[in-house]
């Protein structure tokens, strides 16, 4: 058996996606130039991200600290409630899209794993993580809303981590001159 190429693939799927979408299928044809790109740190054991030809794939996300550890006062880190963790997860992810040529209005595809938050007795706080999310997405400035999935977990790899989100985008050919 052949090895098919992922951006192959890729054009593949997009075509039949495309197709079941419109009355008129267009023929499926593999993208001119199609290439890879990690997004990495030495330092990490997962790339931030990768690029798949126009297709950028970003790594979850956490929540940077509203206050740091202080290790001389014996205090730990404070995370916030899942709003403001959100909020960060999603402004980290605004810079790691800006820094590669992007937008929030590029975001096609965003999964958000919760998981409950202890001072509201376990329970997830999906209106905390919807008012953070409601100030990127579906704004008047930036109308544009991800396909996207939510789900609770049990919990996440950081102990303090209500929410962790990762997200696909994509750049959007030119527009042709009008």
């Amino acid at each position: 058996m052949k090895k098919i190429s992922l951006c192959l693939v890729i054009a593949l799927v997009s075509s039949l996606i495309a197709s079941a979408q419109t009355a008129t299928p267009a023929p499926a044809a593999p993208p001119a130039s199609c290439y890879v790109r990690h997004i990495q740190d030495a330092d990490h054991p997962i790339a931030t991200g990768v690029w798949v030809g126009d297709t950028l794939y970003l790594s979850g996300q956490l929540a940077a600290p509203i206050t740091p550890a202080d290790a001389a006062k014996g205090t730990a880190a404070v995370y916030g409630d899942t709003e403001a963790q959100t909020m960060s997860t999603l402004t980290k992810i605004e810079a790691s899209l800006k820094a590669e040529g992007l937008t929030m209005g590029d975001v096609v595809l965003m999964h958000v794993y919760m998981a409950g938050d202890p001072t509201k007795g376990g329970k997830l706080d999906f209106p905390g993580m919807m008012a953070a999310y409601s100030r990127f997405f579906g704004t008047k400035e930036q109308p544009n809303k991800p396909a996207r999935s939510t789900m609770q977990v049990a919990a996440l790899v950081a102990p303090w981590a209500l929410v962790e989100i990762e997200v696909t985008a994509a750049k959007a050919p030119a527009k042709p001159a009008q």
